[in-house]
């Protein structure tokens, strides 16, 4: 195995790279990945070059541990297999395959409520509910959608409008919900808020793509799928779920991506065991230098991420 360190991910790629193991192949393996790396513009000119037509089309939500700093990085390993179907099982803020514009996609996420934002998007989403960066009118909003919640309405297009309105406006863009299943992040200290007045640019991109809430394990996909996979970070603090994101979850989900016989890539915070976990699995290990993060405490230091790949085509 050959690790790969990224001094950067909003900078041209500079690379410092230590082999843990003098082999040929590997030294040789790494050296490529480094001159593509390096070889690729600053994030911001990744996003215009691989969104065609529409290059300012950004994500709709603001998400955390969203992945639209990692494009440099997906990028060159994606256009080797860009006429395949792109899979993502957390699809979270769609800055991957809306960085990459892949024309056949399976979107996948545990959240019903995001997943359904993105389905009436795909219906041609409209707003119709008033949107303001003001206290009174948050708390307002989010009553009525943890109403919709309980009275079984939640994947109307009402509800993807609150949603929307909900993600902008609360505290540091974070999805958390009670044991009751209600919304219950507070308002947010934003001194202003820039909503979207339309969604149609978002109805043909999504034309052929999938979206599904389901456990990962249920995932229908094809032998020749590229999968990439960003699960919930392995830390004590996650916001994934209303159960959580546990150890196990992240073992299942590892041992459920090594098994795919296409294209895999995988990232998550470079904790020890993942590290240990990820190599026991087969995969390729790469370290980056993440951005800085939202979390519980306010920490927004920057973390140390692990890229591990397995079955492309230049492996």
């Amino acid at each position: 195995m050959c690790a790969v360190i990224f001094a950067s991910a909003n900078v041209k790629a500079k690379t410092l790279l230590e082999a843990k193991h003098p082999r040929s192949a590997g030294r040789n393996r790494v050296a490529s990945m480094a001159a593509t790396l390096a070889s690729l513009p600053a994030s911001a000119e990744v996003a215009s070059e691989t969104q065609g037509s529409d290059p300012l089309l950004k994500p709709p939500l603001k998400w955390a541990g969203g992945k639209r700093w990692l494009l440099p990085y997906l990028a060159p390993l994606w256009q080797s297999h860009s006429s395949a179907r792109y899979v993502e099982p957390f699809c979270g803020g769609l800055a991957a395959p809306l960085g990459l514009r892949p024309k056949r996609a399976l979107l996948n996420d545990i959240n019903p409520h995001l997943i359904n934002f993105y389905t009436q998007l795909q219906r041609g989403l409209e707003i119709t509910i008033e949107m303001e960066n003001e206290e009174q009118s948050f708390y307002r909003h989010r009553s009525r959608f943890n109403k919709l919640i309980k009275d079984g309405e939640w994947q109307s297009a009402e509800a993807a409008q609150l949603f929307y309105y909900l993600n902008r406006s609360c505290f540091n863009g974070l999805c958390r919900f009670n044991q009751s299943g209600e919304f219950n992040v507070p308002f947010g200290t934003h001194k202003s808020i820039t909503y979207a007045t339309s969604f149609s640019r978002f109805k043909l991109l999504f034309e052929n793509w999938a979206f599904t809430n389901r456990d990962i394990g249920e995932l229908q996909i094809e032998a020749e799928d590229f999968v990439y996979a960003d699960p919930p970070y392995d830390v004590e603090f996650t916001t994934y779920s209303a159960g959580g994101f546990s150890w196990d979850d992240q073992v299942r989900t590892a041992e459920w991506l090594a098994a795919h016989p296409g294209p895999v890539v995988l990232s998550n915070q470079a904790t020890a065991r993942i590290v240990e976990l990820y190599e026991k699995l087969g995969f390729r290990i790469n370290y980056l230098a993440g951005p800085r993060r939202i979390s519980c405490t306010g920490d927004r230091s920057a973390a140390q991420e692990v890229l591990a790949t397995k079955g492309l085509s230049a492996e």
